[in-house]
């Protein structure tokens, strides 16, 4: 051990060093950015492709008794 503390990693966005404020990021500005990248679908976590799920079956008109 060198007795060092360990190396702050930079700004996810940027690179620019870290504010404890926004990490992992630097600034208000990129976690903003950070957060329009997932908003618009840039960032995806990969697995299997999502089934979509089929309409509803179409349901049967209610009967009515005029009796």
């Amino acid at each position: 051990m060198t007795g060092e503390a360990p190396q702050a990693k930079p700004c996810a966005i940027c690179g620019k060093p870290r504010d404890p404020k926004y990490a992992p990021f630097c600034s208000r500005r990129c976690a903003d950015v950070d957060l329009g990248r997932w908003l618009k679908g840039a960032y995806v976590i990969p697995g299997e492709p999502a089934e979509e799920e089929d309409e509803a079956p179409p349901t049967a008109p209610k009967s009515r008794d005029d009796d």
